[in-house]
């Protein structure tokens, strides 16, 4: 069997990479969450390359963080062959080959979504990369650059099998598009027909049903979700009962909004310091939901972990013990 089919059998509900979001910490969360499978935030190939810090940190998988993909960017074939040979070291479940993100600052140098504008350019990049690693390597995409009426994404997929990829992801909007715009899940169902790979869909996964829609109305393999895990990472088990045909999960309720985000706390202060660690906490407010709204202020004020789950506290009754850093 494909080996990502093999994984996607067991976790066919995917934490989407997101730029300073799925770090090792948020990827605990969310796996304990139902998150079976998981990608790091995206990583660039010449960083990667110079062994820097944040790269560093960015492919560190532990023991636990499994299954999980590293995923690489860049605008340079031969940059990303070198730095996917040094990722593979990590020995992720497999690498995967950004070729879809959307913002100017990525796309503009021919990297993410760049790579679109030359799918000949990128089918050759996807084989050599192939060639160099001994692990899957994988490719998330968008349809095209855009308008949809000149869409390369259903001959792409035949060519990047053909090129060795071992699953693809599609982002079912164009580039052009960036979160504008409904995303059309039609493209995915497409590109799976005429491939034997894995395609996993993405785009516009609200809920947990949408989901189960999004898989039933494409036949994917997997559906991958981005945004809506950033507020409610439990959207994860909600679809895996909805796809097993178990009841739901309760909703969680401010205990348990609070406990989540005191433990992406102990977890950031461990890996970056107490200062450094509350501060990148706080970008995960919105998963508070409600609670945000009242304790914000007081959130962003908190200057130690202490402090923080202090506030948490507050919320509804004693907060978890701390954990070791």
């Amino acid at each position: 069997m494909n080996p990502i089919a093999a994984i996607l059998a067991e976790a066919p509900v995917v934490l989407a990479p997101m730029e300073d979001v799925t770090d090792a910490a948020f990827r605990r969360v969310a796996r304990g969450l139902g998150a079976a499978l998981c990608v790091t935030e995206f990583i660039r190939a010449e960083q990667v390359i110079a062994g820097a810090a944040l790269a560093r940190r960015k492919a560190a998988l532990a023991t636990d963080d499994r299954p999980t993909a590293i995923q690489i960017y860049g605008a340079d074939a031969g940059l990303l062959m070198e730095a996917a040979v040094i990722a593979a070291r990590a020995r992720p479940s497999f690498l995967d080959l950004n070729c879809g993100c959307w913002l100017p600052r990525v796309a503009r140098g021919g990297a993410g979504a760049g790579w679109l504008r030359d799918p000949a350019a990128m089918v050759a990049m996807v084989r050599r990369v192939v060639a160099a690693v001994d692990l899957p390597v994988t490719v998330k995409t968008r349809i095209g650059v855009g308008p949809e009426s000149a869409m390369p994404i259903v001959d792409l997929a035949r060519r990047l099998e053909d090129a060795g990829a071992a699953a693809l992801t599609i982002h079912c909007r164009t580039a052009h598009a960036g979160h504008d715009g409904a995303a059309d899940w039609g493209w995915a169902r497409r590109a799976r027909e005429v491939v034997a790979i894995p395609v996993v869909v993405n785009g516009d996964v609200r809920d947990a049903d949408d989901a189960v829609r999004a898989l039933a109305e494409t036949g994917c393999a997997g559906v991958m979700i981005g945004r809506a895990a950033i507020q409610h990472p439990w959207i994860f088990a909600e679809a895996r009962a909805r796809l097993a045909g178990a009841p739901p999960p309760p909703p969680p309720d401010d205990s348990e909004r609070a406990r989540v985000y005191a433990a992406l706390l102990d977890a950031n202060v461990a890996a970056r310091g107490e200062r450094w660690g509350v501060q990148v906490t706080r970008r995960h407010l919105p998963l508070l939901g409600p609670l945000a709204a009242r304790l914000r202020a007081r959130l962003l004020a908190a200057p130690t972990r202490a402090a923080t789950r202090e506030v948490l506290a507050g919320a509804d009754g004693p907060a978890p013990a701390a954990a070791t850093a």
